[in-house]
């Protein structure tokens, strides 16, 4: 068989054709499953799709803070108008700051009050004895007419006994001044006092007293008191009391020396069962010195004397 030659441009038109189908069939010796990209060697820093320059965009300049959405009024956001604060006048300082009414403590009207601070039985080393502190008044927050009386029977004897009527003024909240007279039963023969001092708390829950007596014949004495109540709870309350007691001259007659004369002092625990009513035990202790003790030593007498208590506190 003769075969005849293909025209030339026949030839070149199919070797161009083979050439095309070739490289679209084998990249790797298996048509059909293209190679997985290399992002590594993609081109990020050009424009288009396949080759984005990411590092090229500036996230930073392209302002994402700056990019507010002002509100409806179109007001930026702290940046509204403010009412001004107005000028404070004197006839505002005056609105808020009214000025108050004088306070007169006695505008409460007229109240009394009755206190047996110790009602008590006491074991004495003579026998049983019954001793008392009981005072009271009447009169408004300024001015009142009070009373106090102590005193000790024992075995049915009245050892001491004595009463003092007394005015008191308020000179403070917790202050007053007292005035008045004292009036001695027991011991020796009945013996009348002019009574000057001041009473009051300078703590809470700490009453003191401080008297002065100017008695017949011109002996004088000085009396301090004090007593604090403990709240150990809702009910139960500690007392600590103390008592000293001083003179100025010697009174053979009623067993007392000049000079400070004596000293008690006493733990008494109550109940109160209610605030008026409390029911107590305790201990006291008193001691005679100076003169006072001279005398009791020549009458083969103690001079201390040591006693547990037991008694009732009301008041109403």
């Amino acid at each position: 068989m003769i075969i005849k030659p293909l025209p030339i441009a026949v030839a070149l038109s199919l070797i161009a054709t083979a050439s095309q189908a070739q490289q679209g069939m084998d990249h790797s010796g298996h048509a059909g499953h293209a190679a997985p990209a290399d992002h590594g060697q993609m081109n990020h820093r050009s424009g288009d799709h396949g080759q984005m320059d990411h590092g090229a965009m500036d996230h930073g300049s392209m302002g994402h803070g700056s990019m507010a959405h002002p509100p409806a009024t179109g007001i930026a956001p702290g940046q509204e108008p403010r009412s001004p604060v107005p000028t404070i006048s004197d006839a505002d300082r005056a609105a808020a700051f009214p000025d108050l009414a004088p306070h007169h403590m006695h505008q409460g009207g007229t109240h009394f009050l009755f206190l047996a601070d110790q009602l008590e039985w006491q074991d004495a080393e003579e026998g049983s004895a019954l001793a008392w502190d009981i005072s009271g008044w009447v009169g408004g927050d300024v001015d009142r007419l009070a009373f106090r009386s102590e005193g000790e029977r024992t075995n049915g004897h009245t050892e001491e006994a004595e009463l003092q009527l007394l005015w008191s003024h308020a000179i403070g909240p917790w202050w007053e001044t007292v005035a008045g007279v004292r009036q001695d039963f027991k011991p020796g023969s009945p013996q009348t006092w002019a009574a000057f001092g001041v009473q009051g708390m300078p703590l809470f829950g700490l009453e003191t007293e401080a008297t002065a007596f100017l008695g017949e014949g011109g002996q004088t004495a000085l009396r301090l008191e004090a007593e604090y109540d403990i709240l150990l709870t809702q009910r139960w309350v500690l007392q600590p009391t103390a008592e000293v007691n001083l003179h100025g001259r010697n009174d053979e007659a009623r067993g007392v020396g000049s000079g400070f004369s004596d000293a008690g002092v006493g733990l008494r625990l109550r109940y109160e069962i209610s605030r008026q009513f409390a029911p107590y035990i305790g201990v006291t202790w008193s001691r005679a010195y100076g003169n006072t003790a001279d005398m009791l030593r020549a009458d083969d007498e103690d001079v201390s004397d040591t006693r547990l208590v037991a008694g009732i506190r009301f008041w109403f």
